[in-house]
C-alpha cells in the first residue's frame, strides 16, 4: 500500500511493542492463536495491500482517485489519532524542529503517491499496478544510488537491469515498437511515475525523525491530507463526484481501514515474530496475490506477457538480494 517500511520496523524490533499496538485485553485471549502465527498476520497484510488496487480499480466509475485518496486517509488518520495521540504530545518537539523532512515525506508517501496510483488505475489493470509496483525494490537501489550516493555492488546493478526489463516488458505489452514509439498507455505510465515517487520517499525515510512510529505516521498522514485537499476542491469542482451508492462507501472503507491501518498492525507484528527480513520477502508474494485477484474479481486477463515480466522481477530481486527492500511507513505503502 507492494506493499509499502524496514526503517520504522528496526526501530519497532529494538523495543518492546508499544501498548497502543496491542490489541485490547478482551481481545488477546480470543486471537492469540492468530496474533502469533506470523505468516498468517503476513498472507492478510499481503492480502489487504493487494485488494487496496483492486477496490481501487473496480470503484474507478464510482469513486475520483482523489476523493478515494482524500477520504482514505482522512478516515485513517480519524482512526488512528486515539491511538498515536500521546505519541504526538511527546514527540512534538522534535516533530516541529524536523517539519521540513516531515513536508516532504508527508507530500510523496500520502499525498503524491497515492493520488497517482489511483489515477493510473483509471485507465490501467489492476494487474499491470500491481507487476510494476514489484519492481520498486530494484528501483530504491537506483534512486538511493542517484540521490544519496549509496554504494552499488555489480550484482545489484544486474538485479536492477533483470528488474527493470520485467517492467518494460509490462509497459511495452510485449510489443517492442511499443516501447520503442514510447507510446506507453497513459495509466501505466502515471504508475510507473508513482512508483519512482515511492522509491525517493524510501530512500529519505532514513532521513526520518527519531519519533514514535505512530506520531511519525499521524504527522505524515497530516500533511497529506492538507496536501490532497485542494486537489479534491478541484475534483469536485470539475464534476467529478462520488456516486453516492453502497459501493462507494463501501469501498473507502476498504481503503481507509484494511491497506491503511490493519496492514500496518500486521505487517510489524509479523516483523516481531520473524523479523525484519523474513517479513520483506515474504511480502514479495503481494503481486502475485494481486494478481489472482484482479483475474478473479475484476476479469482481468493474464497473459504470458505478465507472467514473464513477474518473473524477470522476481529474478532481478533475488540477484540483487533480500536488503533492497526498501523502508516505508506502516499502513502507506499501497
Amino acid at each position: 500500500m507492494r506493499n509499502r517500511i524496514q526503517d520504522i520496523v528496526t526501530q519497532e524490533c529494538q523495543s518492546r511493542p508499544s501498548p497502543s499496538m496491542r490489541p485490547p485485553k478482551t481481545l488477546r485471549a480470543t486471537i492469540a492463536p492468530l496474533w502469533n502465527s506470523a505468516y498468517v498476520l503476513l498472507l492478510f497484510t499481503a492480502l489487504f495491500w493487494a485488494g487496496n488496487a483492486i477496490v481501487a480499480r473496480g470503484a474507478r466509475d464510482l469513486v475520483p482517485p482523489v476523493a478515494l485518496t482524500f477520504w482514505r486517509w482522512s478516515f485513517a488518520l480519524l482512526l488512528l489519532l486515539p491511538f498515536a495521540w500521546r505519541h504526538l504530545k511527546a514527540d512534538w518537539p522534535l516533530i516541529i524542529q524536523s517539519w521540513g523532512i516531515l513536508l516532504f515525506l508527508g507530500i510523496l508517501g500520502i499525498g503524491a503517491f497515492n493520488t497517482l496510483l489511483y489515477s493510473g488505475l483509471q485507465t490501467t489493470t489492476a494487474l499491470n499496478a500491481m507487476l510494476l509496483q514489484a519492481a520498486q525494490p530494484a528501483l530504491i537501489l537506483v534512486v538511493g544510488a542517484l540521490l544519496l550516493q549509496d554504494r552499488v555492488s555489480i550484482r545489484q546493478i544486474v538485479g536492477v537491469v533483470v528488474s527493470l526489463t520485467g517492467v518494460l516488458l509490462i509497459l511495452a505489452r510485449g510489443d517492442r515498437h511499443l516501447l520503442l514509439g514510447i507510446h506507453i498507455d497513459t495509466g501505466d505510465a502515471i504508475i510507473g511515475v508513482a512508483v519512482i515517487i515511492w522509491s525517493v520517499y524510501s530512500v529519505y525515510l532514513r532521513r526520518r525523525p527519531a519519533v514514535h512510529p505512530l506520531s511519525f505516521m499521524a504527522a505524515t498522514l497530516i500533511v497529506g491530507v492538507v496536501f490532497i485537499l485542494p486537489l479534491y476542491v478541484w475534483e469536485v469542482h470539475s464534476g467529478r463526484l462520488i456516486v453516492p451508492q453502497t459501493e462507494s462507501w463501501l469501498a473507502i472503507a476498504y481503503v481507509s481501514i484494511f491497506p491503511s491501518l490493519a496492514a500496518y498492525l500486521f505487517f510489524n507484528r509479523g516483523v516481531e515474530l520473524v523479523g525484519a527480513a523474513a517479513t520483506g520477502q515474504f511480502m514479495n508474494v503481494m503481486p502475485v496475490i494481486g494478481a489472482v485477484l484482479s483475474v478473479l474479481f475484476l476479469g482481468e486477463a493474464f497473459r504470458l506477457l505478465h507472467l514473464t515480466g513477474m518473473l524477470l522481477v522476481g529474478v532481478g530481486i533475488l540477484i540483487a538480494g533480500a536488503n533492497l527492500r526498501a523502508p516505508g511507513p506502516a499502513g502507506t505503502p499501497r
